[in-house]
């Protein structure tokens, strides 16, 4: 088939091919442009990435800081709450009256009181006393004892101490 073509005709497949050329490169420069805009974007878009990773690594090391300062601080508190506790414990022990006091007597002169036995064994040589002494009960009246470790016990009817004394046991009529 043979087909004729005319110069309008070929003026026509001209413009058009012109036209075609012409919205191509509109289509490439629009999508040239659009890319330039996504790629501004990823930029942005990656900046604000970094920074928020160094901010997060930057709050990351402040968190640890402030978890070992809290830490420091919850122990810091759980000794102080121990210490207080331990202080309040010897605050009720010193209001509270004692159920028994020694009492360190140097021929009749009280020389010392002591809350338990055991503070009264540990300090007893510092007056004088021998350090080797065997204590037990007052066997003789404390003017006649050179050193005496005297038990009070305490009386909750009469709101006080009572001394013990037990005196040795004396012969009845000469036997023993």
């Amino acid at each position: 088939m043979i087909r004729i073509v005319t110069k309008k005709r070929l003026a026509l497949l001209e413009a058009d091919t012109h036209a075609a050329f012409e919205r191509a490169r509109e289509a490439t420069d629009a999508a040239k442009a659009a890319s330039g805009r996504h790629i501004k974007e990823l930029f942005a878009v990656t900046d604000r990435a970094e920074r928020a990773e160094a901010t997060t690594d930057e709050v990351g090391t402040l968190l640890a800081g402030a978890l070992d300062e809290l830490s420091a601080a919850q122990e810091d508190l759980l000794l102080k709450d121990i210490e207080l506790r331990r202080l309040r414990e010897d605050l009720t022990e010193a209001l509270v009256p004692a159920r028994q006091v020694f009492v360190l007597v140097h021929y009749g002169t009280p020389v010392m009181v002591y809350r338990s036995v055991q503070d009264a064994y540990a300090d007893t040589a510092t007056h004088g006393a021998p350090a080797d002494a065997t204590w037990g009960p007052a066997r003789k009246f404390w003017a006649d004892a050179e050193w005496l470790l005297s038990a009070f016990t305490y009386d909750a009817a009469a709101r006080g101490f009572r001394g013990s004394l037990t005196p040795l046991a004396e012969p009845v009529g000469g036997a023993a």
